[in-house]
């Protein structure tokens, strides 16, 4: 493996070398796209799996993921889930670049990727999103519907690092967080006050609407947000305007007693 990733590499390199003034730009690319190609093709035919391929190829030369897998995707696009996954696993630092290749290559929906990445390795959820919400902004709420669906345990993460970078869509991101999953509430509104604590309305009033059916959620929405320091008299009109009842904030504020 080792000495035929050597012979490759040096071959771009002779191939660079020897023909920087014989040919242009473009088609000496196209030269070291075809020597790639049929590099992967070769590990491919010895592993029998394009994911050990790509993971093999990217352990050994890390500095190269992006062509790796732009290369791979474009030889192999329906096997998209193994070479996401196997780039991921094998350097997760080059998460961001590794999901922004796949969006844009289209081989699937920007939600897939996103499940898919994070399904890859956790730990880096946020760099998931953030990169697929910098490619595909249009596809905000289903990227915050799917990333807290496949890691309910970050939410909050999730909706800090989208909201930092999408500060307008706030609401609509908090929306989608808790519709996802109704029993993170308490964590994003958390979450988000330390990051926006002059959002206190919004980030309530929409967290309480959008617990509605889940009332316990709603007292816990509450006191949340009355320990993260929202003041009383504000902290009750939101409450309130949020769908909650005067009892259901009376209980809340006892729970903080």
């Amino acid at each position: 493996m080792k000495r035929s990733c050597s012979y490759i590499l040096s071959t771009l390199l002779l191939i660079s070398s020897h023909a920087a003034l014989a040919i242009t730009d473009s088609e000496m690319q196209e030269s070291e796209n075809k020597v790639l190609q049929a590099f992967i093709k070769r590990q491919v035919n010895q592993t029998m799996s394009v994911g050990r391929a790509v993971g093999s190829i990217t352990s050994n030369y890390p500095n190269e993921v992006e062509t790796i897998v732009a290369t791979a995707l474009d030889m192999y696009p329906e096997q998209y889930e193994e070479i996401i996954h196997a780039a991921i696993s094998s350097k997760p630092s080059a998460t961001s670049q590794i999901v922004k290749i796949a969006i844009n290559k289209e081989v699937t929906t920007c939600p897939n990727i996103v499940e898919l990445a994070i399904e890859a390795d956790p730990s880096y959820v946020d760099f998931v999103v953030g990169a697929a919400a910098h490619t595909s902004p249009e596809q905000l709420k289903d990227i915050v519907r799917v990333a807290v669906l496949t890691e309910p345990d970050s939410a909050d993460t999730i909706v800090q690092t989208l909201t930092a970078e999408h500060p307008n869509e706030l609401a609509d991101i908090l929306t989608s967080a808790i519709r996802a999953v109704p029993l993170v509430g308490e964590y994003v509104v958390d979450a988000l006050l330390a990051l926006f604590p002059s959002e206190a309305e919004t980030v309530v009033t929409t967290a309480v609407r959008e617990s509605a059916t889940q009332r316990d959620q709603v007292l816990k929405i509450i006191e949340t947000a009355h320990q993260a320091g929202v003041e009383d008299e504000a902290l009750k009109r939101y409450a309130i305007n949020g769908g909650a009842s005067e009892e259901e904030y009376s209980a809340a504020m006892k729970q903080n007693d």
